[in-house]
């Protein structure tokens, strides 16, 4: 009675998954491929951004980027890279750049602190390029979850400039981020620099005769 209760089957297809070593190996080659790829991102990131240094927060230097993965964001492999990567106690000042498994590669610029407060204006002055370059903005209670549901992002193009200032005040931290499908898988590494530029753009630092806009 007792193996009866506790017995465990598996059905076809989990059946003929275990049997099966092919996709397994081949969801490791994939992975890997993705770190590569992040890691040769990473390389142009940085370039990008001693290119502007002179204008640039000093927290981007503070720590090395780090690329990490993992098995389980709602049950599905992941692969983050976060350059820059400050999270002081109150203060954030992060870009971080994710492949999650059958869903999607994005990037996100989140803050806190006084990186928020530098890059407020520069974000409400920015309201119409950022709706047209397909952004949207976190709306949940904390910047920790990633993905797209109505419940996390909301598209920028819905949003009035007033519920996005409100949506940028009301919170302690602000979030902005886009994402590409994993069929533009060819098309990944452009999207992610060409993001990481106009994300960069606005995390510039005043100066005179500098262009604010992206």
């Amino acid at each position: 009675m007792m193996a009866d209760k506790t017995k465990i089957t598996l059905s076809a297809k989990e059946l003929e998954l275990v049997c099966n070593t092919d996709w397994i190996l081949t969801k490791h080659t994939i992975i890997q491929k993705v770190v590569q790829q992040f890691g040769e991102v990473l390389v142009m990131m940085q370039e990008i951004t001693e290119q502007h240094k002179p204008h640039l927060p000093k927290e981007i230097y503070s720590k090395d980027a780090k690329i990490s993965k993992g098995e389980n964001y709602k049950g599905l492999p992941y692969v983050m890279l976060d350059y820059p990567r400050y999270f002081e106690k109150e203060e954030m000042l992060a870009i971080r750049t994710l492949f999650w498994w059958g869903n999607f590669f994005s990037i996100s610029l989140q803050l806190a602190g006084k990186a928020k407060e530098a890059a407020l204006p520069g974000l409400i002055s920015n309201f119409l390029q950022l709706q047209q370059q397909g952004y949207w903005v976190c709306v949940s209670d904390g910047p920790w979850q990633h993905h797209f549901e109505k419940d996390n992002y909301v598209p920028m193009q819905s949003l009035t400039l007033s519920r996005f200032n409100a949506l940028l005040t009301e919170k302690s931290f602000i979030k902005v981020g886009k994402k590409i499908g994993l069929q533009q898988w060819d098309t990944k590494a452009l999207f992610v620099v060409q993001s990481f530029i106009e994300m960069i753009s606005l995390l510039k630092i005043s100066c005179p005769g500098d262009e604010k806009g992206l």
